[in-house]
């Protein structure tokens, strides 16, 4: 429970604030985003801590004392701010001020812009998904059907198979699309992956990833994730403060999450639960691609993730039975 204090902590502050600005309003709704931020976020704690466990012990610190003001401040309120900045041509203050004193209209240049969001955090999150689908150094195979193949383990074998992908997909969405503006926004989220993989490759060391690309990556991997949550938590409220209190609530525990996955070497006695996590990716990927063109409910993308992770959780249990057996 030690992983848990700061969260219930932040949880007490948030609450506080919340009923202090908005009554039991404010305070029902901060509770309604907190949920919503954990249901779509709790296979980026599994994949969190695949990533954690690989930095020294001062960079997992790092995660929380620094990453966590990043991820409620900074992704949840100053990085939408700024998306809507650029996106609509509009100074960063003035963008600001406009969130603060008319949210609706904030709100919606932020569903404007929306593809733009979305061809970047999808892009993202594909590419992590296919670096894990592709790995050859990977021995456990989940569902082996498809990862274990003839098809895969023949598309494993080619250089850069992961990029090539993310390319072709790129391009598909740029035909259909048409707008500059996504072609940029998609092949920025494959430039920033692959440019944290080279430095990472460049910086590491027996197996122990660099720590301040590590951090870099699990914020981005944050962001990308925090997308869907802060344009779906304008259905709730359009207070961008009680936005932020709720889903920095949310972050706080993933975090949480993340650290005790870390300590109770989770993903060893559950060794599914990566792949669910990952699949859970790659579906939100998809999903946010297909965002693009259709409207589909948070509830989805949700549902969606915690019923990979709910499987594959279960799955190693019963393999583990049978291995004691």
């Amino acid at each position: 429970m030690k992983h848990f204090y700061s969260s219930f902590i932040v949880t007490i502050i948030g609450l506080t604030i919340s009923f202090y600005y908005q009554s039991w309003a404010g305070l029902y709704i901060t509770v309604l985003l907190a949920v919503l931020e954990i249901s779509l976020s709790f296979d980026n704690a599994v994949v969190n801590a695949k990533v954690l466990a690989t930095m020294e012990p001062k960079w997992q610190k790092a995660f929380i004392y620094v990453g966590m003001p990043i991820a409620v401040f900074g992704m949840r309120l100053f990085f939408p701010i700024l998306i809507v900045s650029i996106a609509g041509n509009m100074g960063y203050y003035e963008t600001f001020d406009l969130a603060l004193h008319n949210p609706e209209e904030y709100h919606k240049n932020l569903v404007a812009n929306e593809k733009m969001i979305f061809a970047f955090g999808g892009s993202f999150l594909l590419m992590v998904f296919l670096d894990f689908f592709f790995d050859r150094e990977r021995d456990i195979k989940w569902i082996k059907l498809i990862e274990d193949s003839t098809v895969v383990n023949r598309f494993s074998s080619v250089a850069n198979i992961e990029l090539i992908i993310a390319i072709a997909v790129g391009i598909f969405l740029s035909m259909k699309e048409g707008h500059n503006s996504i072609t940029i926004a998609y092949f920025s989220g494959v430039l920033l992956h692959s440019l944290l993989n080279s430095i990472d490759d460049l910086l590491s060391s027996d197996s122990v990833k660099s720590g301040i690309v590590g951090l870099l990556y699990l914020e981005v991997l944050d962001a990308s994730f925090s997308f869907d949550g802060v344009i779906g938590a304008f259905a709730l409220s359009n207070d961008i403060f009680i936005i932020m209190i709720g889903l920095g609530v949310g972050a706080m525990f993933v975090r949480s999450l993340t650290l005790y996955f870390v300590e109770k070497k989770t993903l060893s006695n559950f060794i599914y639960l990566e792949h669910g996590a990952f699949y859970a990716i790659g579906a939100l990927a998809t999903i946010m691609f297909l965002k693009m063109f259709w409207h589909i409910p948070e509830a989805v993308t949700g549902t969606l993730g915690m019923l990979f992770i709910g499987i594959a959780f279960f799955h190693s249990i019963y393999e583990r039975k049978i291995v004691v057996k």
